[in-house]
This record gives C-alpha cells, structure tokens and sequence, in this order.
C-alpha cells in the first residue's frame, strides 16, 4: 500500500511562529512546581488567548521529569502580548525568584526565518544547547525580540526588565507589577 504524503497551505499564516517550551525537574522539590504549573498552563491555553492557533502537550522524558508543549501562534505580537499578561505574567515573574528545583527552556522558530531559544536554570544542556556555545542573555539577548534578530521594538513591556532582574538584592516577582 503506498503512503499518502500530504503537506499545508500556510500562505494565510505569514508571520507564524512555533514555539517549543519546557520545564525539567532538578531537584526533587522541583516535582511539586511541575505538576503545581500543568493545570494552571492547561486552563490558561484553553481560554483561546488570541493568536494561539494550537497547543500540544509533550512529554520529553520521564526520569527525570521533563515536560512541555508545542505552540504555533498566528504573530510574535500576539504571542508576545499573552506572555505579559495573567497569568502567564506571574508564573514567569515567581521562577525568575525561584525556580524551585526546576529548569525552563523555550525555542521559537518564525515561518520568515530566524529563530531565538533561553535556557534557564537548566543542568544539563538542550535542544540548540546541546550542540551551540551559549552566552548570557544580557543586553540586547535579553529579549526574544532581539535574540530572533527582529528590529522592531516589543509591543509590550518585559514581565521583568532586566536592570530589575539583575539589581543586587533583586526580589524580583515579589510584588504586583
């Protein structure tokens, strides 16, 4: 029997971006901040936040634990604009504070080219890391935006700015922005 290869049609879809995301347990606290998150990221995708054309749940390992998700959006704004508000917001703001025994990491790849990836926290090197030299996320790579090499200025404030993150005796999500 032959195999029916089929492809899509994503002229409708110009400025699509896929985004790989994941979060790696390293310490056995770490559980509890996986499993605390995986309802809360359910009902956040399920309320549709504009732009989100598809979430996948993936598992990238079970020891240790390692789970994630694909999401295509319709434009790095509208990806952009959920990942500043609620609840994304405060989720990102608390693991800046504490990461509490896990790791987190993303890779965005744009339909137009490019791509961009942040590796926090992690004890074991992934994805474009295991293969690429990383640096700092300083500067200029401290936002998605311009890891991709995009030269427009964010839509949106950062969820943390990185003078913030970095300050000496920084708290940083200990407030309400």
């Amino acid at each position: 029997m032959k195999v029916e290869r089929q492809t899509v049609n994503l002229e409708e879809y110009p400025e699509l971006v896929v985004i790989y995301l994941g979060m790696r347990v390293r310490k056995p606290k770490g559980i509890l901040k996986l499993l605390g998150l995986g309802p809360q990221i359910q009902k956040s995708w399920k309320a549709e936040p504009d732009g989100l054309l598809l979430h996948e749940d993936v598992i990238w390992s079970l020891f240790p634990p390692h789970l994630g998700m694909r999401q295509y959006w319709r434009d790095l704004d509208s990806l952009e604009r959920w990942t500043r508000s609620e609840p994304h917001r405060r989720w990102w703001r608390e693991f800046l504070r504490d990461s509490g025994g896990t790791g987190f990491w993303h890779e965005t790849y744009f339909m137009r080219g490019g791509l961009e990836a942040i590796y926090d926290d992690l004890d074991k090197r992934i994805g474009l890391a295991a293969f690429a030299p990383t640096r700092p996320a300083r500067g200029p790579l401290f936002s998605a935006r311009r890891r991709a090499g995009r030269d427009q200025d964010p839509t949106v404030e950062p969820v943390v700015p990185e003078a913030d993150l970095y300050a000496a005796g920084s708290s940083v999500g200990s407030s309400a922005p």
